[in-house]
């Protein structure tokens, strides 16, 4: 009854475990709700209305034009919707399924696939949010004008990838360290409020103020972004290759953790919490 599959060839071994991470992947694209559809809608609608209120803050400041010569929604755009998808990539992936979850009882599941589940299926539904937004904007409102639409939507990978990077570091700590990690969490999100520069333009701070700010890589990601966006913005303080570099090296700290807390894996490390 209980028997270990054998695959053949390792190319069959390859695609089992793809189709198993698919079917992880749309499993947590559809967690928010039983229905597919209905959880893609939910997670555009509160994408919607945190965008849209700060369109109407601004408006209400009086800021009825961007602070770079360009479109005032673009603008928020490459600030908030940027901020959005690294901290959501943050939460769903340190909130990936562990060593200790009932899936890893299946083969082949394990923790990589559902990390990479949990990635992917956020990266989709951020995308998705963009698309709907952007197109309704361009027929309902304005025609949308980016100045480098490749670049820009690299940069938001580059956005999505960090926020990969530190949410494997948060999930590799999180079975040591679970109080610390709940405390830190809202604490990181809270920080890249002001840290991320999403309110204001780069270009314009004092020397002061970016030393205090360089060491976030969605500082830079935000800056560079708004630079291939506008036509009449180049970032000057900020480094395009920084982010990348930093999530390599908190990617691999983060696969290095994880792999030796699946080593010491204990049923009893949520035991009371």
């Amino acid at each position: 009854m209980f028997k270990t599959p054998v695959y053949r060839s390792k190319s069959r071994g390859f695609l089992n475990l793809l189709e198993v991470t698919y079917h992880t992947i749309v499993k947590s694209a559809r967690s928010g709700h039983r229905n597919a559809v209905v959880a893609m809608v939910l997670n555009m609608v509160q994408g919607m209305i945190m965008i849209f209120a700060f369109v109407l803050f601004f408006q209400v400041l009086g800021l009825r034009s961007s602070p770079i010569r360009g479109d005032m929604l673009l603008y928020i755009m490459t600030g908030i919707f940027v901020y959005l998808v690294h901290i959501r990539t943050v939460s769903s992936v340190m909130g990936a399924a562990g060593p200790t979850s009932s899936m890893m009882l299946h083969r082949p599941m394990n923790t990589i696939v559902a990390i990479l589940a949990a990635a992917v299926s956020t990266l989709y539904l951020q995308v998705v949010t963009l698309v709907v937004i952007l197109s309704v904007y361009h027929i309902a409102v304005t025609p949308v004008s980016i100045h480098d639409p490749i670049a820009a939507f690299g940069f938001l990978l580059s956005a999505w990838f960090t926020g990969v990077a530190v949410g494997m570091i948060f999930l590799a700590l999180k079975p040591w360290f679970p109080r610390f990690v709940a405390a830190v969490k809202p604490l990181y999100i809270r920080i890249n409020m002001i840290a991320s520069g999403k309110l204001f333009v780069v270009n314009t701070l004092p020397a002061t103020m970016i030393a205090m700010f360089d060491w976030n890589p969605l500082f830079h990601i935000i800056d560079q972004m708004r630079g291939a966006v506008f036509l009449h913005y180049n970032p000057q303080f900020t480094n395009p290759d920084y982010p990348i570099y930093v999530a390599l090296t908190l990617i691999m700290i983060g696969l290095m953790g994880e792999f030796f807390g699946r080593q010491h894996v204990s049923l009893s490390w949520f035991a009371g919490r």
